[in-house]
């Protein structure tokens, strides 16, 4: 191949992605596509500019005007999250945690937080950040009924081991924390709490969820890029106000956490298009935030009236934009590859008592984007027809694809966003 053989190709391959997701069901749920204007600013010539340090602070020239930006961008999370400390800098909601392990714990020292078997972020784990950091990982209880931590276990837990940290934060997150009994347990013996929101921070943002914060998290992270609807990145927030020598100490850790621990650059095109997702939240994040839970929810009823199991029954199965079924021992996989070839792009997980995570046997559904191009209840409805006949009637896939496609036709156009002057915006043309 010459040079330009190989630039179509790669362009070819962006066209046919292009093209596949217009086409298809997206429920993944820690993806979510961008606004125009967010989009935008990914092109700006903030691109490859450095700006190490803080607005006024810098280690390079000609960040005048990215300071501003930054700056409104702080500004406008601690408005979307109603607090006084807010970090726009760490490039993914992983890169948050590590800076946070960076900034409040050493090496060796213990921390409490949920299983990864039992729905726990793997940065949590002693594969990801958290090993990284070299810290003891202690379990918390779960009680597998209501996909939850097991409260009073988690209690006497912290009060046995005396934690450093309690981790509190989830990958598969279909109810909210029970927040206020372990901050409390942590805070009594000298830990801090923290709350990766990486899944459900627009659900926070829109007032829909729960309101960690308040709730006793010492410092909250986040993915900028699911339930809020920004680009792939990163966030830290705190409602410390470093009125205090103590609480100053707290905010300079986790600064000093970012920068230098895990950032340099930290990619500043999509700190400007961070400011504008947040922008928007403040805008339309209510309205966004509470149609993705419900239609989550009646996903979830559907599916479960027409015979799949769906974790959380007792409980309403869902208040938040995720689904977990069971499929089967160790038919997650198989479920997952079956349901992309009728055009359902979702994600094979495990559930409680799975011990091989390439091989589980749920499936987590995720219902942000299918929100975002503007479906609903009525269409939540027939998604899980297509469910069933992919995975229980098990209809030729061709057939249900065409009818995917069919179905998918009319949902074209981004939903709560800005969208003056883009009218006719085909949101998924980048090329």
């Amino acid at each position: 191949m010459s040079w330009f053989d190989e630039v179509e190709y790669i362009r070819k391959q962006a066209k046919k992605n292009n093209e596949f997701f217009a086409n298809s069901l997206p429920m993944i749920a820690s993806e979510n596509v961008l606004s125009p204007l967010c989009r935008e600013m990914l092109i700006t010539d903030f691109h490859g500019r450095y700006a190490e340090g803080t607005p006024g602070h810098r280690y390079y020239q000609g960040c005048k005007f990215f300071d501003l930006v930054e700056e409104k961008a702080m500004e406008l999370a601690k408005k979307l999250f109603n607090c006084h400390y807010a970090d726009v800098r760490p490039t993914a909601g992983t890169t948050a945690n590590i800076a946070i392990f960076k900034a409040l714990i050493k090496p060796g020292e213990p921390v409490t937080v949920l299983d990864l078997a039992d729905g726990a972020h793997i940065s949590f784990g002693k594969w990801g950040a958290a090993g990284v950091r070299g810290v003891e990982l202690i379990s918390y209880p779960f009680n597998d009924e209501e996909m939850n931590i097991y409260v009073d276990g988690a209690v006497k837990l912290i009060k046995k081991v005396k934690p450093k940290l309690a981790l509190n934060g989830r990958s598969v997150f279909l109810f909210p924390t029970p927040l206020k009994e372990i901050a409390e347990a942590a805070h009594d013996v000298g830990a801090y709490l923290v709350y990766d929101a990486a899944h459900v921070l627009g659900l926070i943002g829109g007032k829909q969820f729960q309101d960690p914060l308040r709730e006793g998290a010492d410092v909250m992270s986040g993915s900028t890029h699911k339930t809020l609807p920004g680009p792939q990145g990163g966030l830290i927030l705190s409602d410390h106000t470093g009125d205090t020598d103590l609480d100053k100490s707290f905010l300079r850790k986790l600064g000093f956490g970012v920068f230098p621990g895990v950032t340099s650059s930290y990619h500043l095109h999509h700190v400007a298009a961070k400011a504008i997702a947040f922008a928007e939240h403040l805008e339309f994040g209510g309205a966004y935030a509470k149609q993705t839970i419900k239609n989550a929810q009646h996903l979830a009823r559907s599916l479960y009236g027409r015979g799949f199991k769906v974790f959380g029954e007792k409980l309403g199965f869902t208040k938040s934009h995720q689904v977990l079924l069971e499929i089967g021992p160790g038919k997650g996989k198989e479920a997952s590859q079956k349901l992309e070839d009728t055009g359902i792009v979702t994600n094979m997980n495990t559930i409680p008592g799975d011990e091989d995570p390439l091989n589980p046997s749920g499936l987590r559904l995720g219902t942000p984007e299918l929100t975002r191009i503007g479906m609903n209840e009525n269409e939540m409805e027939e998604i899980a027809e297509f469910f069933k006949r992919a995975l229980l009637k098990k209809e030729d896939t061709k057939k249900i694809k065409a009818d995917v496609k069919e179905f998918r036709k009319d949902f074209q156009e981004l939903h709560y966003c800005f969208k003056e002057g883009f009218r006719g915006y085909d949101y998924h043309k980048l090329i």
